[in-house]
């Protein structure tokens, strides 16, 4: 498949409300889309860019300091910089209220102490990240957003925040059906021990039961809350009229390797590539030697990416002579025609 000039990417993105940027690190994921985000920002497009890599530089390309919460970069462009250690903070503070609300108040130092030792847990960080990252996934067509744009991690990382809804909502499956369970032999239980004959007064023989039953049904509506979310958010990646699969990666013989298998797992879980950017290209006429030989080098790679990748539409983008900083000169990275 040819080479497509740059602007044709944002024709094919421009009715996506989701794009996921991903690719190896190092091949300007970050800058690829910055650059998007502040293209549609500057045509007027209310957008949303959100980094999920905990190496942030996304700030730094949009030259604003970003935090956790929204900062709005443009009139049309909000940016946020997921902190891991915030979210994981949040979550566990979150998760310690649902317990509180049911659990022996003489057990919750012991429990404190667990949930402080599980934020370091593997997967720990990921679950949480996750579940903000759904959260601003879902939420973003309700905040009027045209757009949310995900510059996330390395691939690796991107794949598994991809395929992870499905299984977190399995998970929560599991945990509803243990609760539901439970809850069937308390009430067989309670009925058993407080059944008095010819007695209609059964809730005055525990009084305790209508509360502890109250404060089950609190934590499960939260599980069921969060299916519900990973739910949304499965079907909003699973559905290519919403959500748009870029991938990142330069002319070089690793990011080449690393993006066929990224696709191969991409298309198992059956989350097709929209699009790939070849990054960093160097215009083939030069006349110093050094430069010549690297063009000439990713020519014969040029080959290679479109025998490799035949099902997508590959999109180049050339080497700056300076760093592209700051939304006006981001949006203009994507105007110039291939030559």
């Amino acid at each position: 498949m040819a080479l497509h000039p740059l602007p044709a990417l944002v024709e094919q993105l421009a009715t996506q409300p989701i794009i996921f940027i991903g690719g190896k690190g190092g091949v300007g994921k970050t800058t690829t889309a910055a650059a998007l985000a502040s293209y549609y920002a500057n045509h007027g497009k209310k957008t949303l860019i959100v980094s999920t890599d905990p190496a942030h530089s996304l700030g730094d390309v949009l030259n604003v300091p970003l935090k956790n919460q929204k900062t709005a970069v443009t009139s049309c462009l909000d940016a946020i910089e997921l902190n891991p250690d915030v979210i994981v903070d949040e979550h566990f503070a979150q998760v310690e209220r649902t317990i509180t609300s049911y659990a022996n108040p003489d057990m919750m130092p012991k429990i404190r102490e667990h949930l402080r030792l599980s934020k370091s847990a593997p997967g720990a960080q990921e679950a949480a990240m996750l579940e903000s990252m759904c959260q601003h996934l879902v939420a973003a067509a309700d905040a009027g957003y045209e757009h949310v744009i995900f510059d996330t991690a390395p691939t690796g990382h991107t794949l598994r925040l991809l395929v992870l809804p499905e299984m977190m909502g399995a998970w929560t499956d599991g945990l509803l059906a243990q609760q539901r369970r439970q809850a069937k032999l308390r009430s067989v239980a309670n009925h058993l021990g407080n059944y008095e004959p010819h007695n209609n007064k059964n809730d005055l023989a525990n009084p305790f039961a209508a509360n502890k039953t109250d404060r089950w049904e609190q934590a499960v509506s939260v599980l069921e809350k969060r299916k519900q979310l990973f739910r949304q958010a499965g079907l909003l990646l699973h559905d290519r009229t919403q959500t748009a699969i870029v991938l990142v990666m330069t002319a070089d013989v690793l990011p080449l390797a690393e993006t066929k298998r990224a696709i191969a797992q991409l298309e198992d879980s059956k989350l097709m590539p929209a699009a790939i950017v070849i990054n960093q290209l160097i215009e083939p006429t030069q006349s110093d030697a050094f430069w010549r030989h690297r063009a000439e080098r990713q020519q014969q790679l040029m080959q290679d990416i479109e025998q490799s990748f035949p099902k997508y539409p590959l999109y180049p983008i050339y080497l700056q002579q300076t760093d592209v900083r700051g939304t006006v000169a981001l949006g203009a990275l994507l105007r110039p025609v291939l030559k």
